[in-house]
């Protein structure tokens, strides 16, 4: 017998393990300073293991700038720049498991439940786009190559379109709950008010008070 859709293990969901994918290898990724690390080092490692002196550092640069080998060797940002990206990345990761997984956990029976629910994939999507954002800054700002970056922004771009389809699939349940759209008062009719302003006892309140 199959299982509804709304009652299947999170696992199973393909939104949910294409988040994940995306998170293991997005980690890969930052473990590699956005795939700087295989091209370019930061020459304050010979400080740290082999002790050189600033003078040292200073004669090996011009030896590197001689031959025209610097930016193959020496690190052109900051740690704190890459740290700082680095953890921006994790986080933005980290919420949108979190969001999916809180959104998934809402069985939609009321209009409450529905915009409850909808707002975490809605807040998903934006972490989606958020991570498109800043990986086009990082292409910007550090020159990698960005040959390297389009398997990660197929992945995201496949989890926009995932998750938009499950929002989608919501309207769905949302149209089985009877006068789900039509449920709310308006607000002339609150006030008792009618097309030209006068009282209108059918409504919501009257001279009397609130209508029960």
């Amino acid at each position: 017998m199959s299982v509804l859709k709304r009652k299947r293990n999170i696992s199973n969901l393909e939104f949910y393990h294409n988040a994940l994918k995306l998170r293991m290898m997005m980690t890969e990724f930052l473990l590699k300073d956005f795939g700087l690390k295989d091209r370019r080092r930061n020459l304050e490692y010979a400080k740290e293991i082999y002790h050189f002196s600033d003078e040292d550092i200073n004669q090996l640069e011009n030896i590197l700038t001689s031959y025209n080998m610097k930016n193959s060797f020496i690190d052109c940002f900051p740690s704190w720049f890459i740290d700082k990206e680095r953890m921006y990345f994790m986080d933005l990761l980290r919420d949108l498991i979190h969001n999916i997984t809180c959104a998934n956990t809402i069985y939609i029976t009321n209009k409450e439940e529905y915009f409850e629910r909808r707002n975490y994939q809605n807040r998903a999507i934006s972490i989606c786009e958020d991570l498109l954002q800043e990986m086009q800054y990082i292409i910007y700002v550090c020159h990698p190559n960005a040959e390297k970056y389009m398997v990660y922004v197929d992945i995201i771009e496949l989890e926009i379109t995932l998750l938009k389809g499950w929002r989608k699939s919501d309207n769905k349940v949302a149209k089985n709950l009877g006068n789900f759209y039509n449920s709310s008062v308006s607000g002339s009719n609150f006030a008792n008010v009618n097309s030209n302003g006068n009282a209108n006892n059918n409504n919501a309140s009257n001279t009397n008070g609130v209508r029960p």
